[in-house]
């Protein structure tokens, strides 16, 4: 049983930032390419970030040079640092793994981040 666990949600003002962390439990993190998506009130889940087993990386435009995705296998957890937050940044956002080769993908529970001041 794979569970992705996300944290560092919360509430923030225009400009600021948080760091929000996926753990992944109960298999390696190298096994898999891990991504955060994002789901503002009443829309559809869209993607964030990502960031290939071998650390590669890719953002949505609404988030480059604002938002840094890394990994850390030490850890076993990937990381989402956001800075000059907006608010329409605010949403729940979503830890994400596909094991392309086992045909796996895992979703956590979602982490909210609001910005408002």
């Amino acid at each position: 049983q794979v569970l992705l666990v996300e944290s560092g949600g919360g509430l923030v003002q225009p400009g600021g930032s948080l760091r929000l962390s996926c753990v992944v439990r109960g298999d390696s993190l190298s096994t898999y390419d891990m991504a955060w998506y994002s789901q503002a009130p009443g829309n559809q889940r869209v993607p964030v970030a990502s960031i290939t087993r071998g650390g590669s990386t890719n953002y949505a435009d609404s988030v480059k040079g604002r938002f840094i995705i890394s990994r850390d296998s030490a850890q076993n957890t990937v990381y989402l640092q956001m800075n000059s937050l907006k608010p329409e940044d605010t949403g729940v956002f979503y830890c994400n793994a596909k094991d392309w080769g086992r045909n796996f993908v895992f979703w956590g529970g979602g982490t909210r981040v609001t910005v408002s001041s």
